[in-house]
C-alpha cells in the first residue's frame, strides 16, 4: 500500500492545470482525483487521473488526504471551501486581502467541526510575501514594509473582470510605479496611498452587443480590486488577446526599510520574477498541501495560514537533510 499523500484538485482552470503539471515532481504525492463543476467527460486533462463531478465529492471521503482548491477568489472559494473543508483537508489561494479575516473565520468553523485542516490564502501573495513581511517586521520593528506587484498578469483580478456581465475574456496587468519603488529603496519611508504604488491595465474581450461603457464602469468601480487604482481598460478582439496576452508572467517585491542603533538604515528586499504565475502558485500550494497533511496528522484542526506553518513541514527533505544542506 502506498504511503504517498493522496492529492485531489478541485477546479481545472489555469491553476488546476498547473497543479496537475507540477505535482509529478513530488515523489511523496499521488494525484488521486480531479473534481469539477463541468461534465467530467468534457474535460481534456493531461494525465490519467479520474475526473469526478463536484456533486460526488463526498464519495471520495477517506480516499483523498488533501484537496487543492483551484477556483477563483471572487466567488468560487468563499462558497466552495467551507463545504469541502467539512469533508477533506484543503489548501487554497484566496487572495482578496481585505476579506481574509472573515474568510478565515468561516473556513475555521467548518474545518474545526469536521476535524480537518484548511490552509487558506497560500501562494505567493498572500503566501510567500506574507512570510517575508512578518520576518522583516519582526527583525526591524522600527520601520515600514512596502509590497509592489508586477509587472504581470493577476489571476485573481483577471478572473474578477471575467465575472462582469458582457465580458467574454480578459487579462489584467498590475504595474508597479517605479518612482515609488525608488523612494522606498532609498530609505525615504514615504507614506504611499494604495493607488500611488501601482497602475492596473485591463485587456477585455466584450461579448457581441455588450455595453462597453458599462463594462468599463463596473471594472473601474469594483471594490477591493480596482476602485482605488488608476485603471485603464482596453477593448480588444479575441484574436488579439490570444496573440499578445496568452502568457501569464508575474512577480513583485517586498521591501522593508528600517533603522537600528543611531540611525543606521537597514533595507530588506525579497523579490520574485515568474514566467508562469499559475505554475509557481501551484508549486507553493503543493508544498503547503504537504504541510497541511502533516499538521492534520498532529491534530492541528481548523483554518491555518502560511504564517502557522513551520518551514520544515513544507519540504520533502528530512530534518537531518535540511540542517545539513540548507541551514
Amino acid at each position: 500500500m502506498s504511503n504517498k499523500i493522496k492529492i485531489a484538485i478541485c477546479g481545472y482552470g489555469n491553476l488546476g492545470r498547473g497543479v496537475e503539471k507540477e505535482i509529478v515532481k513530488s515523489e511523496d504525492m499521488d494525484l488521486t482525483a480531479i473534481f469539477t463543476r463541468r461534465e467530467p467527460q468534457s474535460l481534456k486533462i493531461n494525465s490519467n487521473t479520474p475526473v469526478v463531478n463536484m456533486k460526488e465529492m463526498e464519495n471520495w471521503k477517506g480516499k483523498v488526504d488533501v484537496v487543492i482548491m483551484c477556483g477563483g477568489s471572487a466567488t468560487d472559494l468563499p462558497e466552495q471551501v467551507p463545504t469541502v473543508a467539512s469533508m477533506f483537508n484543503t489548501v487554497d489561494s484566496f487572495d482578496t486581502h481585505a476579506k481574509i479575516p472573515e474568510y478565515y473565520s468561516k473556513v475555521n468553523e467548518a474545518a474545526k467541526s469536521a476535524c480537518t485542516t484548511s490552509l487558506i490564502s497560500g501562494g505567493w501573495d498572500p503566501g510567500m510575501f506574507s512570510v517575508m513581511r512578518v520576518y522583516a517586521n519582526s527583525i526591524l520593528s522600527n520601520g515600514n514594509t512596502y509590497t509592489f506587484w508586477g509587472k504581470g498578469v493577476s489571476q485573481g483580478h483577471s478572473d474578477a473582470i471575467r465575472r462582469v456581465p458582457g465580458v467574454k475574456d480578459a487579462k489584467q496587468y498590475t504595474i508597479p510605479i517605479e518612482d515609488a519603488m525608488n523612494r522606498v529603496r532609498n530609505g525615504e519611508n514615504p507614506n504611499l496611498k494604495t493607488g500611488e504604488k501601482h497602475l492596473r491595465e485591463c485587456f477585455v474581450v466584450a461579448e457581441d452587443g455588450a455595453d462597453k461603457a458599462e463594462i468599463e464602469r463596473q471594472i473601474k468601480t469594483m471594490p477591493n480590486y480596482f476602485d482605488e487604482y488608476e485603471t485603464t481598460v482596453h477593448f480588444i478582439t479575441e484574436e488579439e488577446l490570444k496573440l499578445n496576452h496568452s502568457k501569464m508572467p508575474h512577480g513583485g517585491f517586498v521591501i522593508h526599510s528600517g533603522e537600528t542603533g543611531d540611525g543606521n538604515k537597514q533595507i530588506i528586499e525579497y523579490s520574485l520574477k515568474l514566467d508562469s504565475n499559475p505554475e509557481f502558485t501551484a508549486s507553493v500550494l503543493i508544498a503547503l498541501a504537504r504541510a497541511t497533511y502533516r499538521m492534520n496528522k498532529e491534530g492541528q484542526y481548523g483554518a491555518k495560514t502560511i504564517l502557522d506553518v513551520p518551514p520544515a513541514y513544507m519540504s520533502k527533505k528530512s530534518g537531518e537533510e535540511l540542517r545539513k544542506e540548507l541551514l
